[in-house]
């Protein structure tokens, strides 16, 4: 995941890593605002020695396949 990935996805994106990685505050993620710098900032500060996992659940969560309210795929009927 790059900044304009996160950028463009951060409010589904925020919802997921807090359910995931319950150290990220409210006021972490309202840091963040998308900003993909301070991301990797909270992510260190927050997870340090984890960091590389916390990164491969971003980049992971990023290249799921999109879902529709039912929970399915996008385009499969």
């Amino acid at each position: 995941m790059n900044a304009d990935q996160l950028k463009g996805k951060w409010l589904q994106f925020k919802g997921d890593l807090q359910n995931k990685w319950g150290k990220f505050t409210d006021n972490d993620l309202q840091d963040i605002g998308g900003n993909y710098d301070k991301f990797l900032g909270k992510v260190q500060e927050r997870y340090g020695a984890k960091k590389r996992e916390v990164m491969k659940w971003a980049n992971h969560w990023y290249d799921k396949p999109a879902t529709d309210a039912a929970g399915k795929q996008a385009g499969n009927k």
